[in-house]
């Protein structure tokens, strides 16, 4: 039999920390299942959209229920012709149905939260709108990654979590983002795992990113609704720009060449809103979670 390849140090980092952050999942939600929170339904539901879960031993799920433990849950699964190795995610629908007959839901599933996403072209005004709906809790917001450096006025995971290249690099490697891309010289991403805690909790979620990191969660979150904030007009998004005094001449000509770029991409997005006033975006971006 081959030897196979050694991993480097920086693939041993990156294969920790990922199963390090599985096991913290399991555990979570097994701690859940046995509190009554969670339902088989809503585990089966979450199997869908979270790999640490999917990947979990049907054997362990069932010891969680209170009242079970280990004998009873293999004794059910010997008596349905489950394997003991089966994980959650190699269950039939049939196989499911009979779990589903033995562990019946008695509190109704978790519903899961909506996921908002916000984007647009710089210097429109994203930032103020997230902060100003941090403010009224009605949304859990998501902190980006970035590897830039922090403003004088930043601090570190409140308005972004500052990444060396070498970290962000890590977390590329093991999958801890749920977008990133590369924006004016830097790197930013949205972090997975509080993202799915969040909505897993029934949390709306709003995340502030860029055009292109919209785009990936699109794929990977079909569910989500993406709104793109338009600026009053042209004129007012270059006043706003060129009043950046953080920026220099030559970036605030990139950004003005971008900004066009962005702006004609408005189209993807589910929902154009105009920030006329942040008061009306962030009522208008409440109301989408009262609607189906």
């Amino acid at each position: 039999m081959p030897t196979p390849p050694k991993l480097t140090p920086e693939q041993r980092k990156a294969a920790l920390a990922k199963s390090t952050s599985a096991r913290q999942t399991r555990a979570a939600t097994k701690a859940r299942v046995k509190s009554g929170e969670l339902t088989l339904s809503a585990i089966f539901e979450l199997a869908t959209v979270d790999e640490a879960i999917a990947k979990m031993r049907v054997v362990e799920l069932l010891e969680s229920f209170a009242g079970v433990g280990k004998v009873r849950a293999i004794a059910t699964l010997d008596r349905l012709s489950i394997s003991q190795t089966r994980r959650v995610q190699g269950l039939g629908n049939a196989q499911r149905a009979k779990l589903m007959r033995e562990f019946p839901d008695r509190v109704p599933a978790i519903h899961r939260g909506k996921l908002i996403v916000l984007s647009g072209p710089g210097g429109v005004g994203k930032s103020t709108v997230a902060k100003a709906l941090r403010q009224t809790q009605s949304f859990w917001v998501s902190v980006s990654a970035t590897t830039r450096i922090a403003r004088h006025n930043e601090v570190d995971g409140v308005d972004y979590f500052f990444y060396s290249d070498e970290e962000f690099d890590n977390a590329v490697k093991s999958a801890l983002f749920l977008e990133w891309a590369d924006f004016a010289g830097s790197r930013y991403g949205t972090p997975r795992k509080p993202v799915e805690d969040a909505l897993r909790d029934g949390k709306n979620v709003l995340l502030e990113i860029e055009i292109a990191g919209a785009r990936q969660v699109k794929d990977r979150a079909p569910e989500a609704v993406l709104v793109f904030l338009q600026p009053p007009s042209w004129e007012e998004l270059v006043s706003r720009l060129e009043g950046r005094g953080t920026d220099s001449q030559e970036r605030r000509a990139a950004r003005l060449a971008l900004a066009q770029d962005e702006l004609a991409q408005s189209s993807f997005f589910d929902i154009n809103v105009i920030n006329e006033r942040v008061e009306e975006v962030v009522d208008r971006l409440i109301g989408l979670t009262t609607h189906q």
